[in-house]
């Protein structure tokens, strides 16, 4: 039997009478576990091209059904997904009894809800998917509870003492960033996929000499300096570009701010950690340019299987002087640029690299050059942006954006370097960050969702 409510069937309408959207699968089982409710989610890709590790993001105002759950009694199901045998007596043995049990007609895939409001309620459901050009894909999630489903992280975020000062880090497999300055993001890359932060900030290990230990671990890849570095935000008061870590009282020679009374002053926090998406959010506070006074709230989140990061951006408190104000965000260009692509909304930057700590006076760090590392940035089409090329300050990619009255934005930055596993060259990173931005620009999105019930 079906159960349709009247929210539920606008979506069905939308997606074709008589629910075409949805696909006929057989009902998961996996083990003793024999659910008899589950929702059906589709999903649908708007974009005549085929996507991997795609973010899905569904709000909680969207699936009704599952607003009021207790974590362990949703079980998310792909009915394509190869099912798990029975695990062995050997791997029982490692895992315990919450390894997953053999599977029937499907498999169960990593999701994470998350509160991102801290209410203790869930406001998204995120997983991630391969989903093909045009493709209309159905998703299950059973409900029932059960405690079987070990889920490794496959990103990760902290706040970490290093280096004797605050530092956020968010990283997935092949790419991590973190805030030694706390406005603008240093950018580090792994050999091979894994996580490795919490070396980082346990061990207050230098991140260009980290490979020392494992060199797979990789390295630093972006001097910040006084630039943008892998991404910063500001604002342009007229023609003026103002930017937190530089105010009037700000400590211009050493490239921090000044005390945390006197000046601009952070707070750090994690919202989510992992296992696909990890989340940390960086408050700006008492930002006093000389001409207006600002708050800002970002939230920085890392993506399983993505070179990218996205931020979304709100002012809290947006007070500009009589010459108004804009939005800014922008990269470091590499020093040593020779490759660059600036097209629309994005921008690439990239340069042969020598991994050594800009602080390294005595030049005791020297390491063999490699071949690339690139940045890049993207903002969405819609949000009006301007390119710009400002030379202050180390040279910088810029985008003007025309500021909302909801004091919000958002944009998407991307990195790669050639010791890495996947885009390996400058163009294989541009193209990468092409398509990037197009997914970033058309999201997968909700088409529709049904109640089941087993007969």
């Amino acid at each position: 039997m079906v159960k349709i409510s009247a929210a539920l069937a606008i979506g069905l309408i939308a997606a074709g009478a008589g629910g075409s959207a949805f696909a006929q699968d057989g009902w998961y089982t996996q083990g003793d576990f024999v659910p008899l409710e589950r929702v059906a989610i589709v999903i649908a890709n708007d974009l005549d091209e085929d996507r991997k590790d795609q973010p899905i993001v569904i709000r909680r105002d969207q699936l009704p059904m599952l607003a009021d759950i207790q974590e362990l009694t949703a079980t998310l199901v792909d009915p394509a997904g190869e099912a798990r045998p029975e695990p062995t007596p050997a791997l029982l043995a490692r895992q315990g009894p919450h390894e997953r049990r053999g599977e029937a007609n499907g498999r169960a895939i990593d999701y994470q809800f998350d509160d991102l409001d801290r209410d203790g309620v869930w406001d998204e459901l995120f997983f991630v998917a391969d989903l093909k050009a045009g493709e209309r894909r159905t998703f299950y999630v059973y409900r029932g509870f059960q405690q079987r489903g070990w889920n490794p992280h496959r990103t990760h975020a902290a706040i970490g003492s290093y280096m004797r000062h605050t530092v956020p880090f968010w990283e997935s497999e092949n790419v991590g960033w973190k805030l030694w300055f706390p406005t603008d993001i240093d950018i580090y890359a792994k050999r091979k996929p894994l996580l490795m932060s919490n070396r980082l900030y346990m061990g207050n290990l230098d991140g260009y000499g980290v490979s020392a230990e494992n060199p797979d671990y990789g390295a630093d890849i972006q001097s910040v300096d006084d630039s943008f570095g892998g991404g910063g935000i500001g604002v342009f008061e007229g023609d003026v570009l103002a930017r937190p870590r530089f105010s009037p009282a700000a400590d211009v020679a050493n490239r921090f701010n000044a005390g945390q009374q006197s000046d601009t002053r952070y707070s750090f926090e994690v919202l989510v950690n992992g296992p696909l998406r990890s989340m940390v959010r960086v408050r700006t506070m008492n930002w006093n340019t000389g001409q207006g006074r600002y708050a800002v709230e970002q939230t920085y989140t890392a993506y399983a299987g993505q070179n990218y990061t996205t931020a979304e951006v709100r002012f809290p408190n947006w007070q500009p002087g009589a010459a108004g104000a804009d939005f800014a965000v922008g990269v470091r260009r590499r020093p040593g640029e020779n490759f660059v692509r600036q097209s629309g909304n994005m921008v690439v930057t990239a340069a042969p690299e020598a991994l050594r700590n800009p602080d390294d006076v005595e030049e005791l760090q020297q390491q063999a050059p490699i071949l690339y590392a690139g940045t890049a940035l993207i903002v969405p089409d819609d949000a009006g942006g301007r390119y710009q090329f400002v030379e202050a300050r180390g040279g910088n990619h810029v985008y003007r954006i025309p500021a909302r009255a909801d004091g919000t934005y958002r944009y998407m930055l991307a990195a790669g370097w050639s010791e890495g596993e996947v885009l390996k060259t400058p163009e294989a990173f541009a193209e990468y960050v092409t398509a990037s931005a197009r997914s970033y620009n058309s999201p997968p999105r909700l088409e529709a969702v049904r109640e089941d019930h087993k007969p």
